[in-house]
């Protein structure tokens, strides 16, 4: 059985821009990742990456599927959206899981259990993200070696380790 990741975010150029490296490698370690997105858009960029896409509302409408054992999302979709705050606080309630926040949005009640990590993108993770990115949209951002998160590891110490993520500071 693969391990899943569920990758919730507002767009696909969002996902892509903060989490996609990370994600990539995640797929190269045989990770299962689904990319949900509040914005169904064109899905190339994450095709490119290695997930599968599905759009927030049709999740949500079906919340039975196959539970992840991580889950990664932009802060930001968190504060914007009730439905994603409150079965994110449901699966943090249960305590059965790693989260991952990207971007500068750390939610307030939720901030002190949180603390900064990053992952070190490997070079096919930086090639693939930068074409992602440039599937995604007209001006590539440059990608950097590193991208940076939040995350909270419910697991302590799982057999993919925390999903990849190395604790900053």
């Amino acid at each position: 059985m693969r391990y899943r990741l569920a990758v919730l975010a507002p767009s696909v150029v969002d996902v892509v821009r903060h989490a996609g490296g990370w994600m990539f490698d995640q797929v190269m370690a045989g990770w299962d990742v689904t990319v949900i997105v509040e914005k169904h858009e064109n899905t190339r960029p994450l095709q490119i990456l290695g997930a599968t896409t599905l759009d927030l509302e049709s999740v949500m409408a079906a919340p039975n599927g196959p539970r992840p054992q991580a889950i990664a999302l932009a802060g930001d979709l968190f504060e914007s959206n009730a439905m994603v705050r409150e079965g994110l606080l449901d699966t943090l309630d249960r305590g059965i899981i790693d989260v991952t926040l990207w971007g500068d949005t750390v939610p307030s009640d939720l901030a002190h259990h949180f603390g900064p990590s990053s992952h070190q993108l490997s070079r096919a993770a930086m090639v693939f993200k930068s074409h992602a990115l440039a599937a995604a949209s007209s001006s590539p951002d440059p990608v950097g070696a590193t991208e940076m998160f939040r995350g909270v590891s419910l697991f302590g110490k799982c057999p993919a380790d925390g999903v990849n993520l190395v604790s900053v500071g």
